[in-house]
Order: C-alpha cells, then sequence, then structure tokens
C-alpha cells in the first residue's frame, strides 16, 4: 500500500513501530527481552530453536494474562524491566538448569509494556534426551524467572490498577516466610501473589 491508503491510526501505528530487542543467544540458549511495541511472543521461534535431532522430549511453558483476578475484570498486564540485568539474570538461571539437568537447548522470552487479556507475556522452551530433565528444567526456568528477574507487573483491571509482587520473589527476598495471602482461600494464586493497593 502506498502512503495514505492506511487509516489514520494504522497509519500512526506504522510509523512508530519499535525493532524488537536483539535475542541473546549463548551457545545452546535463546534468551528475549520483547520491547514494548514489537508485538506478540513468537512461540513457533523459540520451540524451533530448542528442537534438536537428539532430544526426545519438548516441554514449554507459556504464561498468558488471565482475565480476572480475585473477583475483578482485568484488561492487561504492564511490564518494565531494567532489560540489561534482566539478560544476565536469565542467562545465570539457564545455566544453572543446564548444570542441575541433562538438556539440548533452552529459550526464554519475556514481552514488556501492556499485554492484553489472552495472550503471552512469558514463554520457556527446553530440550533434553529424556522428558523429565526438560519438563523439570522448564519449571525451574520459570519459578527462578518470577524469583530472581528484574521484571515488575501491574495488573491493569477496568476499575483501576495495582503493582503486583511474585510469592517466590517474596519468600527469596523478605526473610520473614511466606507473606500473607490477599486473594480469597481457594483460589489459583492466593498463596502466591501479595498485590500493592496504590492510594
Amino acid at each position: 500500500m502506498a502512503g495514505g491508503d492506511l487509516p489514520p491510526a494504522e497509519e500512526e501505528a506504522a510509523a512508530v513501530k519499535v525493532a524488537p530487542a536483539p535475542a541473546v543467544e549463548e551457545g545452546e540458549d535463546l534468551i528475549e527481552i520483547v520491547e514494548e511495541g514489537s508485538g506478540r511472543l513468537d512461540i513457533v521461534r523459540y520451540v524451533d530453536h530448542v528442537r534438536d535431532l537428539s532430544a526426545g522430549a519438548i516441554a514449554t511453558f507459556e504464561g498468558t494474562t488471565r482475565d480476572h483476578f480475585a473477583g475483578r475484570r482485568v484488561v492487561e498486564l504492564r511490564y518494565e524491566a531494567y532489560a540489561a540485568m534482566a539478560r544476565r539474570r536469565l542467562a545465570g538461571i539457564l545455566a544453572e538448569a543446564r548444570s542441575r539437568h541433562a538438556l539440548r537447548r533452552l529459550a526464554v522470552a519475556h514481552r514488556l509494556g501492556p499485554v492484553p487479556a489472552g495472550e503471552a507475556s512469558v514463554f520457556v522452551a527446553a530440550s533434553a534426551t529424556h522428558r523429565a530433565d526438560a519438563m523439570e528444567a522448564c519449571r525451574y526456568v520459570i519459578d527462578e524467572l518470577k524469583a530472581s528477574v528484574p521484571i515488575w507487573k501491574k495488573e491493569v483491571y477496568d476499575d483501576g490498577e495495582v503493582w503486583k509482587e511474585n510469592r517466590e520473589f517474596l519468600d527469596r527476598h523478605s526473610g520473614d516466610g511466606p507473606a500473607p495471602a490477599t486473594a480469597k482461600a481457594g483460589g489459583c494464586c492466593g498463596s502466591k501473589v501479595r498485590v500493592q493497593e496504590e492510594a
């Protein structure tokens, strides 16, 4: 299409497209922090990256924005990060996963900026000769990411917004033991998330 053929809003959006931050490949590992405006995570790319002829298993984890939390409708999540430090910490986590499990390849990606309900914000893929190593490494990477990578999440509702802290981070850094649950008992995340209400 020639200039001016797009509706004004789409033309403006096309003009301000942000190029994705370069992916970091260390050996057989892929680490990507997807900057705001770069679009959705490329799930197929990450799975293809870990594909290996000697791997008998590929395990994945896809973290998505759900449409509700504690009785409130969630519109989107917004992520911010100290990207350079996040990449370094992710490289450390992948090295730790490799030291614990017999792995072929690893990939991890996290999106920044707004992530609407139903879309992926984080993706982990691991390949190994045997499924147990791939599955356990995948879980290790996402748990460590949530506990130690400098990425912050704001949950946006149709009636307000709050910054969220992951239970994994609080358990590791508070020194006071588990934080009190703020969600109703029996909820999926009541013991994992502490909500910081804004004044």
